[in-house]
């Protein structure tokens, strides 16, 4: 039987050519999901562009028409103006002080109650599991009033107390996020300690907390962030000006200088400067923790 042409053109071809035919449908899926990630990526990183070049911005760039992204006038006075205008020294403090000790007690509490209710065999671990699943389903708006009740009945309001000591007592999410990185630890190496003689807070921090450091990073993160970028809890519990947080006394200049939107972009950009140096430090426990604490 006669060959047709197509088929002796395609026998005819080197072994480097077909290789190459069957790479390139490879090579442009790739590049459709690149393409797909970068542009989510911009998508994300516009408005953060935006508020870098308003801060960079003269008066009249800022208010200009048509707008542009890139500023016509580089300056840095904006950021003196913030710190002039802002307590930004002061606001900053009080902000460390209260994502400090909310990492503290996160690192403190979490993993021991994870630890408690994966790697100790006792009954009640399992329910109180679940009441732990449970109190992740409630939003933080049905328990925003009582709340506010209890700390305002103990004298605790315009203080940190509310900030800072829920962190003492344990989050939900983290433990759940811990308890599923440690369930992957292999209980054979934690009933070789016992049988040495090891206590159980010895086995626990001796061998459980080094082999959980990724959990506890991600976590430690994530409540460094959450704390950080507070609004509506120093909003209720701060009245003292003293006391205010960066976001709290960012709202207070933004209501009381609508227009200067130079110094506010400027403020802000420091504001957020922190939380990104926290989390490029911690990215790859980070992502270490969520794929190992992932639910599979």
């Amino acid at each position: 039987m006669a060959l047709s042409d197509t088929q002796i053109m395609t026998d005819a071809r080197s072994p480097r050519e077909l290789a190459a035919n069957k790479r390139r449908p490879k090579v442009l899926r790739r590049l459709r999901q690149h393409g797909l990630v970068i542009a989510l990526a911009l998508v994300f990183v516009f408005p953060l562009l935006v508020m870098l070049s308003t801060a960079l911005k003269s008066p009249q760039d800022v208010f200009s028409s048509p707008p542009t992204l890139i500023p016509t006038e580089w300056t840095f006075n904006n950021f003196a103006t913030a710190f002039d205008q802002i307590p930004v020294w002061r606001y900053l403090g009080n902000t460390m002080l209260v994502a400090g000790l909310s990492v503290l007690g996160t690192a403190l509490s979490c993993p021991l109650v994870a630890y408690a209710l994966s790697k100790v065999k006792w009954a009640g671990a399992k329910p109180l599991f679940i009441m732990v699943l449970a109190t992740m389903m409630l939003p933080p708006q049905v328990t925003l009033i009582p709340l506010f009740l209890i700390w305002n009945g103990v004298g605790a309001t315009n203080t940190y107390l509310p900030l800072v000591v829920p962190a003492f007592l344990g989050t939900p999410f983290f433990i759940f996020l811990i308890r599923q990185f440690l369930m992957n630890v292999p209980d054979d190496l934690i009933e070789a300690a016992r049988l040495d003689g090891a206590s159980e807070f010895r086995t626990y921090a001796t061998i459980v907390l080094p082999i959980a450091r990724p959990a506890i990073v991600t976590a430690a993160v994530f409540q460094f962030v959450w704390a950080w970028t507070d609004f509506l809890n120093p909003l209720i519990y701060l009245n003292d000006e003293s006391t205010y947080t960066l976001s709290i006394g960012l709202y207070a200049f933004f209501g009381e200088n609508d227009v200067a939107w130079g110094p506010l972009m400027a403020a802000c950009t420091m504001f957020t400067i922190p939380a990104l140096i926290i989390f490029l430090i911690g990215q790859k426990f980070f992502i270490g923790g969520i794929s190992a604490g992932a639910i599979k």
